[in-house]
């Protein structure tokens, strides 16, 4: 019989009984004693290093989704009202900033929206168009002109007032002359009542370089003013027509606006542009202040509150990264566009 048949249960950690054969049952050398222990250790720490690397990649997901939540948050919501609400009576301020272009800022859905959150709140007292633009396109100036003729026809007790700031030209004079009064800085630059296209002419150099233009339409004058083709009279008289019509539109909004404000002066239309002083001597203006000033000492409610939309954080970044500096210079290039500026 064998010693594992004996009563005794050996007990852990005891050396094997040798088997009755008389031949010893090999043992493990020391070493491999070491080596077992130095591999439990590297898994171990296998086993730690995982249990951190998932710790940290739940913690980057969960950043990462923040993250990415927060942008979608100012994606969602690029536009809004910087009013806040308020229960007392206060003057309503909309801004009209840079060029006016549906694809910017000064846009008339922009400024308009802006309008019609001033006029609704009954606290608002009266509304100030704190102007500082050269102007932009005629039909978003348009726009925003009909609007406030609108508005101050259905809310009659109140008043707007526009305060240009460094220059209120072209488009932007167009928007300020529907105002009830215009206010403007002594060297504030005012007026420029003109309607200007431009764009350049390629054909000298095509022919320098060898290009021949290849141009296929149907109708006559579906290549209109093509910048690469000679330029032809005809087109230029129809254009020139064009620029005449909007011109007269701009000058009876301005007439309407003003009225007999306006001093007769062959030059006020003529696309000149005033200081504040000048524009006050020929009735473009009706006096010298600012925004502040107009609040506190015309209108008589010194608290203002801000309805302009504004861009939100995002998309001011990418706005100054000057993306679409190449979409620009090459409308510029292709493209006639009316601007009031």
């Amino acid at each position: 019989m064998s010693d594992w048949d004996s009563d005794k249960t050996p007990e852990w950690g005891d050396k094997p009984a040798e088997h009755s054969s008389g031949r010893n049952q090999p043992r493990v050398p020391p070493e491999s004693g070491r080596d077992w222990k130095l591999i439990q250790k590297l898994v171990m720490s296998l086993q730690s290093e995982q249990r951190r690397s998932r710790r940290w990649g739940i913690f980057f997901k969960l950043l990462t989704f923040v993250y990415l939540f927060s942008l979608l948050a100012i994606v969602w919501s690029p536009f809004g009202g910087s009013f806040e609400a308020t229960t007392g009576k206060h003057t309503a301020l909309v801004e009209i900033n840079g060029v006016i272009a549906a694809d910017e800022l000064a846009s008339a859905d922009n400024i308009a929206g802006s309008l019609r959150s001033a006029f609704e709140q009954e606290n608002a007292v009266a509304v100030i168009l704190r102007i500082n633009s050269p102007g932009g396109s005629p039909v978003q100036s348009g726009y925003v002109y009909d609007e406030i003729a609108r508005l101050r026809e259905e809310y009659p007790e109140k008043k707007v007032y526009a305060v240009i700031s460094d220059i209120g030209a072209s488009g932007a004079y167009y928007i300020a002359a529907a105002a009830d009064e215009i206010y403007a800085n002594r060297a504030s630059l005012v007026g420029s009542i003109g309607v200007v296209a431009g764009g350049f002419g390629f054909t000298g150099a095509m022919d320098k370089l060898g290009v021949e233009r290849r141009l296929y339409t149907a109708g006559e004058n579906k290549a209109f003013l093509d910048p690469f083709s000679p330029e032809q009279e005809r087109e230029v008289e129809f254009w020139q027509s064009v620029l005449e019509n909007t011109h007269q539109q701009f000058i009876e909004a301005v007439k309407k606006g003003r009225g007999d404000r306006l001093v007769d002066d062959e030059r006020l239309f003529s696309g000149l542009v005033w200081s504040g002083e000048q524009a006050l001597e020929l009735g473009l203006i009706d006096g010298l202040g600012s925004t502040s000033h107009v609040a506190k000492q015309i209108i008589g409610q010194e608290d203002l509150v801000d309805y302009s939309q504004r861009k939100g954080p995002l998309l001011d970044f990418v706005d100054q990264l000057g993306l679409s500096f190449g979409q620009g210079v090459a409308s510029q290039l292709v493209e006639s566009r009316l601007q009031l500026r």
